[in-house]
């Protein structure tokens, strides 16, 4: 589980491709002080597991099913991550509740600052679109953000100073794609509302016969 603040931004150092899989040798410095072998870590958004590791790098292996469901797929050596440890318990949770596990891909489409702030505009598919509410939390690229607006094709973000420098989401362009966890918590209420089982409906029905209307 993570909090989608990031704590760092790492670097791709090396990538071992396969035909829908591969392997990520990652630089960082911030978050190795208590790495160790088996430990999640969020990738730009992507929970994967620690390999190996030395003094300022680590490596994760990248499974085909997320290969193909993630941007890692697009990486390229040199590019830039975001990356933050597992929470440990005990801990503030300054973001949401961030699970590691990408929903789909979004494509940003304008970026326009706006006194200390940087607007985003991020194209969505129907998919995702039905779990954003407005105010409501979204994790981009495994950063914690809220939702300041939703159309029928998009939603829109605003990034702070702090985390225009402090994220990859700093680097992105018009065009540029970025992982999308939708919350948690709006996705196991909507599958609530949507079981094929009519005894577990929650309609307007249903809440009348139980005495909530």
């Amino acid at each position: 589980m993570f909090t989608g603040i990031i704590e760092e931004i790492g670097k791709i150092k090396a990538i071992k491709q396969h035909k829908q899989a591969m392997q990520l040798t990652i630089e960082a410095v911030n978050i190795m002080s208590d790495i160790k072998l088996g430990d999640s870590i969020s990738v730009s958004g992507v929970c994967l597991t620690v390999t190996n590791f030395g003094g300022q790098w680590f490596t994760v292996d990248v499974m085909p099913e997320t290969f193909v469901a993630t941007t890692l797929s697009i990486e390229k050596e040199g590019g830039l991550v975001n990356l933050e440890r597992a929470l440990a318990v005990g801990g503030r949770l300054g973001g949401h509740f961030v699970t590691g596990h990408i929903d789909g891909i979004g494509e940003i489409i304008s970026i326009t600052p706006l006194d200390n702030a940087v607007n985003y505009k991020i194209k969505l598919k129907d998919e995702l679109l039905q779990y954003c509410v407005h105010k409501g939390s979204i994790a981009v690229d495994g950063t914690s953000l809220t939702i300041f607006g939703v159309d029928k094709t998009s939603i829109k973000i605003a990034l702070i100073p702090h985390t225009v420098t402090n994220t990859v989401l700093g680097h992105k362009k018009v065009g540029s794609k970025v992982n999308i966890e939708c919350d948690m918590l709006g996705k196991y209420v909507r599958s609530l509302l949507v079981k094929t089982d009519t005894d577990r409906i929650i309609s307007q029905e249903f809440l009348t016969k139980h005495g909530f209307i």
